[in-house]
């Protein structure tokens, strides 16, 4: 097997690893305490396996909740003691409160009151936007608002699911195989096009020109602040934030933190306190445009999970207030648009390139900052 296989197996492992981690980690922020200060449990009693941790024999004594505050990454440590108090923790079959210690060979589990969602890909009927499409591939354009793939509290409705419903007829495309299926992936609410692999040996060529960066991929994003100059190049390690688990943050290039990660960027549009750019990707990390842009003091607008819904740039006018207002109702989302892709046919050869139009909630959103700019001059 050549290095590039090594290395996208093992990103698909750990994007797989990532999915269940988010999981759990979603399991313990959704709960909630009920009116008599603990969590909600079946009507039965019945707990559910989550998590099993076994502590190995040289494991110093440790409280359980610092003990799976370890084992589960992004966890906090108020949520696992919550957990624990409202009896969800266990370790060797018994309900044990946060100050027990850990021992060597304590088999310790997190339990809820409703079964671990399974992993298979069940066909659903969602319909797609199939941009192109033959024996070896199909390109799609995903609207906003869709998950690719189910997982943290997103486990139907999701771009798989309907791909596994479009394939259900060809023999050839299990959706459960990882050897075929998506090549790549954008965010939930981030709109634009995908390509999809109905064959093995689709799938590896395409990776392989994912892998050595040979794609073509642009993006449009509209974000907070003007830029000095018309284009630039950003480069940093791309990793989970130290603190919140569910961004991504940047980290020097020789840090040795996450994984490298380059975005270049060109000015379209300039609308005084927001700007329209064009960004084209040499890698393909997770967030990497909303961390990137985030990182050089320019949060993509609209983006929640990044700050990008606070007004960032301009007057703290009502009627300024009022603007931003509107335009987050017009385009409550991440204002980020795969617009182009291009790549090499995995069995003619030929050179494949596909554009998909903006889409109508950005399309007004860029409207308004136009009409606006136009007032103002």
């Amino acid at each position: 097997m050549s290095d590039w296989e090594n290395k996208e197996r093992t990103e698909e492992k750990e994007w797989q690893e990532s999915v269940l981690e988010m999981e759990e980690l979603d399991e313990l922020e959704g709960m909630e305490p009920s009116g008599e200060g603990v969590f909600e449990t079946a009507e039965d009693g019945t707990l559910y396996e989550h998590r099993r941790v076994v502590a190995d024999a040289g494991q110093k004594p440790l409280r359980v909740d610092k003990f799976l505050m370890d084992h589960l990454r992004g966890a906090t440590r108020n949520r696992i003691q919550m957990a624990a108090e409202a009896g969800f923790v266990q370790v060797n079959g018994r309900t044990v409160k946060s100050n027990y210690k850990v021992k060597p060979g304590d088999v310790v589990c997190l339990m809820f009151s409703h079964p671990r969602h399974e992993t298979d890909i069940i066909p659903e009927d969602i319909p797609l936007d199939i941009v192109y499409e033959d024996s070896d591939l199909m390109v799609v354009n995903k609207p906003a608002g869709m998950c690719v793939h189910p997982g943290c509290g997103n486990y139907n409705g999701t771009l798989v699911n309907a791909i596994a419903w479009h394939m259900k007829d060809d023999p050839r495309f299990d959706p459960n195989d990882p050897t075929v299926g998506l090549v790549h992936r954008i965010d939930k609410d981030t709109s634009g096009l995908l390509v999809v692999a109905k064959t093995p040996e689709a799938k590896t060529h395409l990776c392989h020109q994912f892998f050595v960066k040979s794609t073509k991929r642009l993006y449009n994003a509209l974000v907070w602040g003007n830029f000095a100059e018309d284009e630039g190049r950003i480069e940093g390690n791309i990793g989970r934030h130290p603190k919140d688990r569910l961004q991504m943050w940047v980290f020097p290039p020789d840090s040795e933190i996450g994984k490298p990660a380059v975005t270049h960027y060109r000015v379209l549009e300039r609308y005084g306190h927001t700007t329209l750019v064009e960004c084209r990707l040499e890698t393909g990390r997770t967030h990497q445009i909303r961390a990137h842009m985030r990182h050089i003091g320019h949060i993509l607008f609209a983006d929640e999970r990044y700050g990008g819904c606070e007004i960032l740039r301009g007057e703290q006018s009502s009627s300024y207030k009022a603007f931003i207002h509107n335009c987050l109702a017009l385009c409550p989302r991440q204002a980020l648009h795969a617009r182009t892709l291009g790549f090499v046919h995995p069995r003619t050869g030929e050179e494949m390139y596909f554009e998909c139009d903006i889409p109508s909630d950005m399309t007004a959103l860029l409207d308004k900052w136009r009409k606006r700019l136009s007032n103002n001059e």
